[in-house]
């Protein structure tokens, strides 16, 4: 069940947070925006409605994707990149369970510049476009942007706020299938499957509206 009232916002790690703009942003949003980001009950239906009725997937989808998995990757070798070539320096190990039970260890971990990223290849739900390997790459980063980064958790809310944080680190294009990765698939498993399963993973398009970020600002 999702968690009616948002999760208390925590302070942004910083190195995460400014890095996030020193990589590009494709759009500014001011920092405290990200405490005050809510998920209206109403749109994260409808969301997870057209989620669940979009096809496993959808041709006109594949260029977004290609845009996606390529901003992704530039994202990754940023974030493991070593410090004194500009990355940040972050060690990140795919590990076979979930590695945290609360957003705070994460956090905690990621203070340390290190992270533990739940394989995908072990959760039985593969994705029908990206790799094990592209979609391990995307949880780190979006763990350490989108969460990390805008100072928020994992109830309904957070979710929220980390689509939108992590929204301004991709191009409008890519922005459509990331959407559908987060967005699309959090809606489905928080107002459709009662919050503890995450539905078939897809490679397809939600509408054009729900990749807006003003609603949400």
């Amino acid at each position: 069940m999702f968690v009616p009232t948002p999760s208390p916002p925590f302070p942004p790690v910083e190195y995460l947070r400014s890095g996030s703009i020193q990589f590009g942003p494709k759009t500014e949003v001011a920092p405290e925006v990200y405490a005050r980001v809510r998920l209206d009950p109403g749109v994260g239906a409808a969301i997870a409605d057209a989620y669940l009725a979009a096809p496993s997937r959808e041709e006109r989808a594949y260029s977004a994707y290609a845009a996606f998995c390529r901003e992704t990757l530039k994202q990754y070798d940023f974030l493991i990149g070593r410090t004194e070539f500009g990355g940040l320096g972050v060690a990140v190990r795919v590990v076979d369970e979930d590695p945290y039970t609360d957003v705070e260890s994460m956090v905690d971990d990621l203070r340390a510049h290190r992270l533990n990223v739940w394989a995908s290849a072990a959760g039985g739900n593969s994705h029908p476009y990206l790799s094990d390997g592209q979609n391990d790459m995307f949880r780190a980063v979006h763990d350490a942007f989108g969460h990390a980064g805008s100072g928020r958790g994992f109830d309904r809310h957070g979710e929220e706020a980390a689509w939108v944080k992590h929204s301004t680190m991709y191009s409008a294009l890519a922005r459509r299938a990331l959407t559908t990765e987060t967005r699309g698939q959090n809606c489905a498993r928080i107002f459709r499957y009662g919050g503890d399963v995450f539905p078939e993973q897809k490679a397809a398009l939600l509408p054009r509206r729900f990749s807006d970020l003003q609603p949400s600002l």
